[in-house]
């Protein structure tokens, strides 16, 4: 898959998911700095990989998953991205985000290993969106051709509410 960051191309580092892909756990960490397994996520969920909250168009696509949340009792809405967590626990503070849980994958990168989102050369993750189901298994995966312009919602919400 061709992957550019404001027009350049990049290269995504470590798994790619596929439609059907059991879900591979990861760790992640909260904003206590406590490590937290993916093990702990279960039923119906979204993982949303963002380079950075504190940007215009993670700051939209997080407020957006944050409303769908409220309408999708049965779902859990998980952001990741490689802010630390101080700055995660700040933006969402400011930005009232209560719908959705936010975690950081800067110690380890093993969110952006385990679902090919690392992009090395600037040291941040892709954009992409994971839908899963109850029995644990990818019913929908976007990897955003352009990481610095939003994903496809309508695909993505449609993908969650079939499964």
């Amino acid at each position: 898959m061709d992957v550019k960051f404001l027009g350049n191309p990049v290269i995504l580092e470590g798994h790619h998911i596929n439609v059907g892909d059991l879900a591979p756990d990861f760790l992640v960490v909260n904003h206590d700095l406590r490590t937290i397994s993916a093990e702990n996520f279960r039923g119906k969920r979204i993982y949303v990989s963002v380079p950075s909250i504190d940007t215009e168009v993670c700051d939209r696509e997080v407020r957006r998953f944050n409303e769908e949340a409220t309408a999708c009792k049965d779902v859990k809405v998980y952001v990741i991205s490689m802010d630390l967590p101080f700055a995660q626990k700040r933006w969402c503070g400011a930005a009232g985000i209560e719908n959705v849980e936010v975690y950081s994958d800067y110690k380890d990168r093993n969110f952006g290993e385990n679902y090919g989102t690392y992009v090395n050369e600037i040291g941040l993750l892709a954009r992409a969106i994971f839908v899963i189901n109850e029995d644990n298994h990818v019913v929908y995966a976007e990897y955003c051709e352009e990481i610095s312009h939003e994903p496809h919602y309508e695909e993505a919400l449609k993908a969650l509410k079939d499964c």
